[in-house]
């Protein structure tokens, strides 16, 4: 989420999970008890087809294993019982639509996605893509590997729970619409053209909401929930001599600084335009014009997430002593939950490798990432900072945007929220509710126009790591507050039987 997720944990949480590792509630339906056997029973088959996931490499950025991440993808989603699973065909990789007809009176839409970030081997205690299984301490049998919590990891637990329905001979309590895409790493640029598509559309519009399925407890076993996420434009900014008319257009010898302008430090320059001085406010004329302030409600929502949260576990996650502003923490959550923010993601320019290699280079390229609050909108904040730069004299630097979309919002009053909120209520946990996750995801494309649904996250189980070396997703837990991989699943299933009765 994934960064969803490792954002959202930095800042909210609930208590712990209240029903055992090993059973359904007590009160839990002849159905549910059956599909508990069928789950436990299929445990070793639901961890392979997870490492079979894992083991393949797709990788948006690089372009690597994308047609047979999605070939896998669907033909995982037809051996769970999508009677039509269909390849969607886009101007970048290719999307799916499957649906799944129980002939139930309610219908659920389901965002999957089937890429992962990059990883370099060297980071890595087990390679990558190996899925391998490792004790950890304290937490039990996880299976460490890129993308095993982000996202595949809680997608294969929702279709575990498909095959546990289909073994114990038991219907859906719901429909399925299930749309996947294979961008959403580098900002998912074609998404709207899957979900777009008029058969697509005609299906979405039969549901009473869509979600993502997701690990969402942390390691003392707290759990969140949001009502939406941040938008995202993620770009690159390019200074060199061609474009700029001044400097090199080829790598010289750095000896001829004193005479030649150096594109790298005009990028420099540029970058220092778009914050405050100390690099933590955005400085883009009307970049936040329509940044929508904080209500008092979701003020409410925040001071209620601070009083419950510990403060020093936060930060201990995140590596740092202090907050922005050295504000409280209060304070911070605000600001995470508010503030639109310019981000540095890396810099790159003219030699990177081992000791020195003195040349002036003729290039230099920052990698951002642009975080939306509601009311913004992608095309104008990226409209504003190319009027930015303009006007400041650096109309040269080439801005290319790679991915991003608006932010997305859903109220706590929707029945799949409130679905949500009851199935938490009935084990026991008063869940945190906050605005909005800091980090983004296209949920956009449902909550706005022409869908105008609800959408949103769920499910239990345990990962971390996502975007990192070694993440991870617990299989068997040792741990008395996180589920393992049979209480994900059997928490997907429980969860349908509630969005039945919204």
């Amino acid at each position: 989420m994934n960064r969803r997720r490792f954002l959202q944990a930095t800042a909210a949480g609930a208590a712990t999970f209240a029903f055992s590792n090993n059973s359904f509630a007590a009160d839990a339906s002849p159905d549910l008890a059956a599909i508990e056997k069928e789950i436990e029973k299929g445990h070793d088959e639901s961890v392979q087809r997870l490492q079979q996931w894992i083991r393949q490499p797709s990788i948006a950025a690089e372009k690597r294993g994308m047609d047979e991440g999605c070939d896998l993808t669907m033909r995982m989603l037809r051996d769970a019982g999508f009677g039509q699973v269909a390849k969607i065909p886009t101007e970048g990789q290719p999307g799916i639509f499957a649906t799944l007809d129980a002939g139930a009176p309610r219908t659920l839409g389901l965002y999957f996605m089937y890429d992962v970030k990059q990883a370099d081997p060297v980071e890595w205690s087990s390679p990558p893509f190996e899925a391998a299984l490792i004790d950890k301490p304290g937490l039990g049998k996880s299976v460490v590997g890129r993308g095993a919590v982000n996202q595949k990891g809680p997608e294969a637990s929702f279709i575990a729970a498909l095959h546990a329905f289909r073994g114990a001979g038991k219907k859906l309590p719901v429909n399925l619409v299930l749309v996947a895409e294979g961008e959403e790493e580098i900002g998912s640029p074609h998404f709207p053209q899957i979900v777009r598509r008029p058969e697509v559309l005609a299906a979405l519009r039969k549901c009473s909401g869509v979600y993502m399925p997701s690990a969402e407890q942390d390691l003392d076993g707290k759990v969140t929930m949001t009502l939406g996420a941040k938008g995202v434009i993620e770009l690159e900014l390019v200074s060199s001599g061609e474009k700029w008319g001044r400097g090199p257009r080829k790598d010289v010898h750095s000896s001829t600084k004193a005479m030649l302008d150096s594109p790298a430090w005009h990028l420099v320059e540029a970058l220092v335009t778009l914050v405050s001085s100390d690099g933590n406010t955005p400085a883009i004329e009307g970049f936040d014009a329509k940044a929508r302030p904080l209500s008092d409600t979701e003020k409410k929502m925040i001071a209620e997430a601070a009083r419950r949260l510990e403060e020093n576990v936060a930060k201990k996650q995140l590596s740092v002593d202090h907050w922005v502003h050295d504000v409280n923490y209060q304070q911070a959550l605000e600001l995470l939950q508010s503030r639109p923010t310019v981000n540095i993601e890396g810099l790159v320019g003219g030699y990177t490798g081992p000791g020195g290699k003195t040349i002036l280079p003729h290039r230099a390229v920052a990698k951002l990432d642009l975080r939306l609050v509601p009311d913004m909108k992608a095309d104008e904040a990226l409209a504003a900072l190319k009027a930015h730069l303009a006007k400041h004299g650096f109309r040269d630097i080439e801005v290319n945007m790679t991915g991003g979309y608006d932010p997305n919002s859903t109220s706590a009053d929707a029945p799949l929220i409130r679905a949500q909120v009851a199935f938490y209520r009935g084990k026991g946990i008063d869940p945190i509710i906050l605005p909005r996750s800091a980090g983004s995801w296209p949920g956009y494309v449902f909550t706005g126009d022409p869908l105008h649904l609800p959408a949103g996250h769920f499910g239990m189980g345990h990962g971390s790591g996502a975007h990192a070396p070694d993440e991870y997703y617990v299989i068997e837990s040792t741990s008395p507050n996180v589920q393992g991989m049979d209480g994900a699943v059997r928490s997907q299933a429980e969860y349908l039987y509630e969005l039945a009765t919204i």
